[in-house]
């Protein structure tokens, strides 16, 4: 099914991660190694709309990375300020600074500390405005041999869809390769619509020591993991969409 036909807004608990388990089409997904995944050697650029979206989609993969010695840029399309609206306790000036420390202490667990992290400061919420500049930014620092990995163009966010689109732009430009892994895609769709495109998906197998690095480093989000206590408002990041996210395996699609 397109996933253009399929209503992707993001509200409630969305798919409970239970369903996507016993999914036959996700099993039957092909797994790959490493190796397969990103060749010995090649550099991964991991284009990540907000502060968190380096660790969702594919932390387990960086870890695996990082023990292999292998180069990662990661490429800080946002600096996430606009993650609590209204809020007195996370204001936009202690959010951008609160979040770039979340990201280096995760990516610290990952065992990337010294990786490098270009940060592009395009508004939060405002991606799809500055798809065009994201685009060409992006073009200038890619190069034919690299992976570039993002959010899926149908994520549902319009900041992750909007990276998707921007990166697939600079990708076709550049010669670089694209992968694409759901993060709310795997709340508004559901194993029965069909939404997902699994017969151009991947999957990669993650060690018990790679899953638990990426839960590590996901436990550094405080700002995204914790009710706001100026609003009420709950976490933006739930324990019900962490369950969804900490598979034994991380889903990519390839570019379209």
């Amino acid at each position: 099914m397109d996933p253009l036909t399929v209503s992707r807004h993001i509200s409630g608990n969305g798919t409970p991660a239970g369903l996507w388990r016993a999914d036959p089409k996700l099993a039957g997904v092909p797994t790959v190694d490493l190796d397969a995944l990103v060749a010995p050697g090649t550099r991964l650029v991991v284009v990540a709309p907000h502060p968190d979206d380096e660790i969702l989609p594919c932390g387990g993969l960086l870890h695996l990375l990082a023990a292999r010695g292998d180069p990662v840029l990661i490429v800080a399309v946002t600096d996430g300020e606009g993650s609590h609206p209204g809020s007195q306790e996370w204001p936009q000036a202690r959010l951008k600074r609160v979040r770039e420390a979340e990201t280096g202490a995760a990516l610290t667990s990952l065992g990337l500390g010294h990786s490098a992290t270009v940060r592009l400061g395009i508004a939060d919420g405002g991606v799809s405005a500055g798809e065009v500049l994201l685009g060409a930014r992006l073009q200038q620092i890619l190069a034919p041999t690299d992976i570039v990995l993002t959010t899926w163009r149908y994520d549902g966010h319009p900041d992750h869809e909007a990276s998707a689109r921007a990166c697939a732009s600079a990708c076709k430009a550049s010669g670089a390769r694209l992968l694409e892994a759901p993060v709310w895609g795997w709340h508004w769709s559901a194993p029965h619509d069909d939404a997902m495109p699994l017969e151009r998906a991947v999957k990669l197998a993650l060690t018990p020591v790679a899953l638990e690095h990426k839960r590590a480093a996901l436990a550094c989000f405080h700002s995204q993991l914790t009710i706001d206590a100026s609003t009420g408002a709950a976490p933006i990041v739930a324990e019900w969409a962490i369950e969804r996210i900490l598979n034994p395996f991380e889903l990519f699609f390839h570019d379209a």
